[in-house]
């Protein structure tokens, strides 16, 4: 029978659960860590793991909900919904996206390896994520529907406009493919302009 904890001794190993999933999910992935993996710098038994989360997905999915909060108020609230401009705000959201993909090590890895969180929807209810008010791609959805609504972009399917902010976001990745990637900073911010003015056209 795994032992009881006290609720001191949750909290730290708790902690150090999040902390380690952190780590080995970014580097070596969700199917390559194993749970001996997860379980060894906490000092408890594989079985007591069941105690603190019901599987490895789970773990993964407390690691991403747990910074939606931040992500959301980074992306949305200070930069889509941070200027008056539709235009402006498309390319302070696309700017503010990208340095949070890039300086976030496991949000960096969804966007390269979208399988893990496919992984993770599979083994666990997926409205736990797509629910969360939090969540920075259903207020992004909710934002571009309001202000396609409000005739400020293009007559265009919202979907396909958030479609097109989400083939920006995967250019990072394929920077060093560019014929000249010394200038991949110059690329993307011309690129980022020209997204958000064909998006969000200013009426004459």
């Amino acid at each position: 029978m795994p032992p009881a904890f006290s609720a001191e001794e949750k909290a730290r190993v708790t902690a150090v659960l999040l902390e380690t999933g952190r780590t080995l999910f970014t580097t070596r992935g969700l199917r390559k860590t194993s749970l001996e993996e997860l379980v060894a710098p906490a000092q408890i038994a594989k079985s007591s793991f069941y105690q603190f989360f019901d599987s490895k997905e789970a773990l993964y999915l407390e690691l991403m909900t747990r910074r939606m909060t931040e992500v959301k108020r980074h992306v949305v609230d200070e930069g889509l919904l941070s200027a008056e401009d539709a235009r402006e705000g498309l390319r302070r959201f696309l700017h503010a996206t990208i340095t949070e993909l890039t300086t976030d090590p496991l949000y960096g890895r969804l966007m390269t390896h979208p399988e893990e969180m496919a992984a993770v929807a599979r083994r666990l209810d997926p409205s736990v994520v797509t629910s969360a008010p939090d969540n920075p791609v259903t207020a992004l959805y909710e934002v571009i529907t309001s202000k396609h609504a409000a005739g400020e972009l293009i007559d265009a399917d919202p979907a396909v406009i958030v479609g097109v902010l989400q083939a920006v976001l995967l250019v990072p990745m394929n920077a060093d493919r560019l014929a000249s990637p010394d200038l991949y900073p110059t690329i993307l911010d011309l690129l980022i302009d020209i997204v958000a003015a064909g998006l969000a056209p200013r009426k004459e």
